[in-house]
């Protein structure tokens, strides 16, 4: 029997019935994740951007530039991640940064945040499937060379891991990132030896304003480095997409999410400094390998070693824990926003292992496509990061207008300094956006197009056909209900 239709949560959105198994056909597989598996799952999220993507800050801002915009972004996701663990503690839904502006900004700022989210995630994969070809490449393993072959073979293997589960899929990507976790030791261990100062600031000045030794490309390259800068970091926000999975989201979704960052915040220190550091700055620009790169430069050891081996075959596996993961990622915030309404619902039909397998091949298809456009990967970052920090800057608003709207909402984890906190994270975010237009303006309004797209989708067709029974549209009903028994 269909459900009866109910009134609209916000003016210009319809709900619609659905028949009594929609949900039903649309579940998860529940308690598959303690803190444990969600701070490694963070991690894995994001190690790929120690091994690879960051560098090609280098040649937007120098070693300086590069360092200071790191600085800036390392705060802006510290600020944020305290400000997503008290949201995904007081609502832990599948969608992450999508519910929580459901219920702070209505089905608008729902589906903007939503589909900026799904835009990250669905670029992403494609630019570390590059630097995956580039690490294979390199250790020249049977002739094979970057290409579609390999991206292709990437897409295969890892999708088809994750239709068999998530519980499955999480041990997998935890015990890969531990791997990489080793390859980014045995690199510290390798590379101490070898760090010279002056190896950070052989990059030439280009005699733009402010340039020097330190800012080779003057005050401007800070900026136009903030996307490499947040490679070290992207992806982190999606922790929270696993809330349905997770034993105990009140309690894990914080433990996770800050014992991630703080491990990243380690990462990306000692990455930054000893690369460069002992491989030269001016020799990492192009590289798609850089950690290798850097070991085997004339300012390093100057050929391949056996450590530089084996931190290529490891930094392979820091790859894939993030192209691992962060299918993970777009496939949950599909498969969110489709059973809401927001995308076709046949998206976020899932399988007998509760596994949504159509938001998992079809992000995948367009991600493999994406493959063929970008040799470097580096348009690629810049394409993702448009996505990721238009979702940053509606995220840190819905904290802001959660804490004044709904005071008295539950939060078993509160953000130390409050809307401050959230608010910083805002203004930096903003910056961010801005920043991928100064590093590659045709990539960018690209991006922006194909959001205006999803708007247009929205406006016209699927704002009226939303789904009332969908976790984060019960809220919503719930939300309204309270403010008209207070009213009245």
């Amino acid at each position: 029997m269909a459900e009866t239709h109910r009134q609209p949560a916000a003016a210009g959105v319809d709900y619609e019935g659905t028949e009594a198994d929609y949900l039903e056909r649309r579940q998860l597989q529940r308690g598959a994740a303690g803190w444990v598996l969600l701070a490694g799952l963070g991690v894995a999220y994001v190690i790929s951007g120690d091994f690879a993507g960051w560098n090609g800050g280098l040649g937007e801002g120098g070693w300086g530039g590069l360092l200071i915009a790191t600085l800036l972004m390392a705060t802006m996701y510290t600020c944020m991640v305290f400000a997503l663990a008290e949201l995904s503690s007081a609502v832990p839904a599948t969608g992450g940064g999508y519910a929580f502006a459901r219920r702070a900004l209505g089905p608008w700022g729902g589906f903007l945040t939503g589909t900026a989210i799904l835009i990250e995630y669905a670029i992403a994969p494609a630019a570390i499937a590059i630097f995956i070809g580039g690490y294979i490449e390199s250790l020249e393993l049977f002739g094979i060379t970057a290409g579609w072959p390999v991206y292709l073979a990437a897409y295969g293997v890892f999708v088809g891991i994750h239709l068999f589960g998530v519980g499955e899929a999480l041990k997998v990507i935890f015990a890969i990132t531990a791997l990489a976790v080793v390859g980014l030791v045995v690199f510290v261990v390798g590379m101490v030896p070898q760090f010279d100062p002056a190896n950070l600031t052989n990059i030439p000045p280009d005699g733009s304003a402010g340039s020097s030794a330190f800012l080779p490309f003057g005050v401007a390259g800070i900026w136009a480095a903030f996307p490499f800068a947040i490679w070290f970091f992207l992806a982190i926000e999606g922790v929270p997409l696993a809330a349905e999975e997770t034993r105990n989201p009140a309690r894990d979704m914080p433990r996770g999410l800050i014992a991630g960052i703080l491990c990243l915040l380690v990462f990306a220190a000692v990455v930054l400094t000893l690369a460069p550091g002992a491989g030269g700055a001016k020799e990492l620009v192009e590289s798609t390998n850089p950690l290798p790169d850097a070991m085997t430069s004339p300012t390093a050891y100057g050929e391949a070693t056996t450590l530089s081996q084996l931190v290529n075959y490891i930094g392979l596996a820091g790859l894939i824990a993030s192209f691992f993961s962060i299918i993970f990622g777009y496939s949950r915030q599909m498969f969110a926003l489709s059973r809401a309404g927001y995308l076709p619902r046949f998206l976020s039909v899932t399988s007998g292992r509760r596994v949504p397998f159509l938001a998992l091949l079809i992000p995948g298809a367009i991600g493999f496509a994406l493959t063929f456009t970008d040799s470097t990967g580096f348009v690629l970052i810049n394409m993702a990061v448009f996505g990721a920090t238009v979702s940053y800057v509606l995220m840190m608003l819905s904290h802001i207008v959660l804490r004044s709207r709904e005071p008295g909402l539950e939060r078993p984890y509160r953000t130390p300094g409050g809307v401050f906190t959230s608010g910083l994270a805002l203004v930096l975010a903003v910056a961010a956006v801005i920043a991928t237009f100064l590093v590659d303006q045709t990539a960018a309004l690209i991006m922006l197009g194909v959001y205006l797209l999803f708007i247009v989708y929205f406006a016209v067709y699927s704002r009226h056909h939303l789904v009332a029974s969908a976790p984060e549209e019960e809220f919503a009903a719930v939300e309204q209900a309270e403010a008209e028994l207070a009213g009245g």
